[in-house]
């Protein structure tokens, strides 16, 4: 459980995860859920890494224009 009390995010995730299962009446193990929990803000650090990324290019730059000075690499 040390990986996830350093993680603020994890152990919100975690506590959620666990609140879900209890919800549904169901008994959690807390190693799957430690498991299930990492997976899914690995997928989403995954996802906004991409989203990031095309954000980032410059063909995707609305300020780009011949009357306006951006610089090439951002």
């Amino acid at each position: 459980m040390c990986l996830l009390c350093d993680d603020e995010k994890a152990y919100q995730a975690y506590m959620k995860y666990l609140d879900v299962m209890e919800r549904q009446g169901k008994a959690a193990d807390p190693q799957e859920a430690v498991g299930i929990v990492l997976e899914q803000l690995e997928a989403a650090a995954k996802a906004d890494a991409q989203k990031k990324a095309v954000q980032d290019d410059p063909a995707n730059d609305k300020t780009l224009s011949p009357f306006f000075c951006s610089p090439i690499n951002k």
